[in-house]
């Protein structure tokens, strides 16, 4: 798609980027020194990882902390949590590659991030290597035995949280063998050596975040403790919570991790672990599951042809589905552009910026309609195509110009689906949940080669199943519990070897003009993922605003049902100006956890500017 051209500004606003702002800033340091535990060495590898040490200083793990978005001039990590950012900073350091430094931190969060992603869940990534853009799908899959009657009862559909719980929910985990195929064509370092950070941590411990002992004390984590090996790692002998500053050691994940770092992704899908895998997930004492040594053995990553639309004068590239991510952005964008939003920026509030009640009324409108498409349409085009066998019909000018129409001065509620060309199957609508509980990271190294990779295991904690330090995802809770519905197929039903529907959206964004890689950004948040990564899409291409700035906007919008504002950064004025417009407010609690690095100048020593979101505990980092 796009070439290799000069380095192309991204639009900002002047005075914008604060001048304390330094490449690895004090917050990322106090951060880092906060979580980290002193190393001793490690295997004998090319890379040496020695995490850093200093007094501490822990970020609060939950509430609204500002941060000041941060500047480099070469390369640049963002994540979720200090130790894995500062994973992904030393192989760049070293002479990694984006790809490389994504799987260091990736190894990382599953360790100090368990809760979020990890070796027993999945992920998308999007590469941009100067030249070409790829998309990586390592989706976990439904067992070969799975039927669409896996999450019925006597023709009813389970309670949600008694199918997350135990093997019944458990995919095929999908993100090392993605991770192992992009590595092979994108890796610089060898795959050994990106392991070593993670090793030592496991080893010699690290501190317990804020953010994770404050989900261990929460009163929903009481479940964690019926899993013998989670009450032991995550709990003390007396039955309370690890707290934040306790230092935790996982030998078993080291041990794990030293064997796929010495023999690849088959010493995880092959052999004792996969043996210790299905063991747990077919012996859950009140909800066992259908995996099978087979599924793990033949999961099969796949790269599949990026989903890359234009805005205004950039251009856009995410994930296709089973993804839906990218789909409904592409849409809800392409119906912003009939519309006059860039010209409703955001005001003041006492709590900072916030948006106006027309932006929001557009942006929700926009979401209504692109959200009930991805709810009729969208799922693993492997088992059902999109209307017209690709996401053409669906954001086809026509289609998206007649949907742009029906956004009127008040709201419409609840969007109907539309009828793009090539809807000829009768489909049901699916109102399966989508939790929270993912991570993402954002990475461009020192010769401009990028990624944006958002990675999962689904609900917090998974499934709730500790396998050898690591926990098990409960990814087939995306799919529809029902496979029907007034006898129309829905067609995110479960099927045998079919990946769930996610909304994950990892996005690169260019310069039409050029070809110049202008953001790497994402998000985790379930269904609002879409919102998420919208809104700040929205704040840096049409509102002038900086990646951090952007990040740190409230959250809002509606996935095509109650408009959805941020607990504790909304006004009254915004919500009765939405109210004034026929919208039903909802004020809730968005913990997004949005990455972002953009390009902030093109002639001026400064390349890259990265944003990290308040709402959890990411850095950025970078020289």
């Amino acid at each position: 798609m796009a070439t290799p051209a000069r380095h192309t500004a991204h639009r900002t606003r002047a005075g914008f980027i604060p001048a304390q702002q330094r490449t690895r800033s004090s917050l990322a340091t106090l951060l880092l020194c906060a979580l980290a535990a002193c190393a001793s060495p490690g295997p004998d590898s090319q890379f040496s990882y020695t995490p850093p040490t200093a007094p501490a200083a822990p970020e609060g793990a939950s509430g609204f902390t500002p941060k000041p978005g941060w500047q480099a001039q070469r390369f640049m990590v963002a994540a979720a949590n200090p130790l894995a950012t500062d994973a992904g900073y030393q192989v760049l350091k070293a002479g990694g590659s984006a790809l490389d430094a994504a799987i260091a931190v990736q190894m990382v969060l599953g360790l100090v991030e368990p809760q979020s992603s990890g070796i027993g869940g999945g992920a998308f990534l999007m590469h941009w290597d100067g030249k070409h853009v790829q998309a990586f799908d390592g989706r976990e899959t439904a067992p070969a035995a799975a039927t669409p009657e896996l999450f019925l009862r006597d023709g009813k559909p389970l309670p949600f949280l008694e199918a997350v719980i135990g093997g019944r929910s458990v995919g095929t985990p999908g993100a090392l063998r993605m991770l192992e195929m992009a590595h092979r064509e994108h890796g610089k370092l060898p795959w050994k050596d990106l392991f070593a950070p993670a090793i030592r941590l496991a080893e010699d411990g690290f501190l317990v975040s804020p953010r994770l002992a404050t989900m261990l004390a929460a009163p929903e984590a009481k479940t964690l403790r019926n899993d013998p090996d989670m009450a032991a790692y995550f709990f003390n002998p007396d039955g309370s919570p690890r707290a934040a500053g306790t230092r935790l050691k996982n030998p078993e994940l080291a041990k794990v991790l030293r064997d796929i770092a010495a023999k690849g992704s088959s010493a995880f899908y092959e052999g004792s672990v996969a043996r210790d895998i299905v063991a747990k997930v077919r012996k859950h004492p009140t909800n066992p599951g259908l995996l099978s040594e087979a599924d793990l053995a033949g999961y099969k990553p796949k790269q599949r042809e990026a989903l890359c639309t234009d805005y205004r004068v950039y251009r856009l590239c995410g994930m296709p589905p089973p993804s839906s991510g990218a789909l409904a952005i592409a849409q809800m964008l392409a119906i912003l552009d009939h519309t006059d939003i860039v010209k409703h920026p955001p005001v003041q509030a006492d709590f900072g910026l916030e948006p106006s009640p027309q932006a929001v009324h557009l942006f929700s409108e926009a979401g209504r309609l692109a959200y009930a498409d991805r709810n009729r349409y969208v799922a693993d085009p492997d088992f059902v195509p999109l209307p017209g066998g690709s996401a053409a019909s669906l954001l086809d000018p026509a289609y998206i110009k007649s949907r742009a129409a029906l956004i009127g001065e008040r709201s419409m509620g609840v969007a109907r689906p539309g009828t793009p060309a090539g809807a000829t199957l009768a489909l049901a609508d699916d109102r399966s949940p989508e939790l929270p509980s993912t991570s993402h990271i954002s990475v461009v190294d020192a010769q401009g080669r990028a990624v944006a990779m958002t990675t999962t295991i689904e609900n917090g904690f998974g499934a709730q199943m500790m396998v050898r330090g690591f926990l098990l995802n409960n990814q087939l809770t995306d799919f529809s519990f029902l496979p029907a519905e007034n006898g129309q197929p829905i067609a995110n039903r479960v099927q045998p070897n079919k990946r769930p529907r996610s909304s994950m959206a990892p996005t690169l964004v260019f310069m039409r003009n050029s070809g110049a890689l202008s953001m790497s950004v994402g998000s985790p948040g379930g269904s609002a993922i879409i919102n998420y990564v919208g809104k700040t899409l929205v704040g840096t291409l049409d509102w002038g605003l900086d990646a951090q700035q952007a990040i740190s906007l409230p959250n809002f919008g509606s996935r095509n049902g109650p408009t959805e504002l941020e607990q504790g950064r909304s006004s009254a004025a915004l919500a009765d100006g939405l109210k004034a417009r026929g919208h039903d407010v909802r004020v809730i609690v968005q913990t997004s956890g949005l990455q972002a690095i953009q390009r902030s100048a093109p002639e001026g020593k400064v390349m890259w500017f990265g944003g990290a979101d308040p709402r959890r505990e990411g850095v950025v980092m970078g020289d």
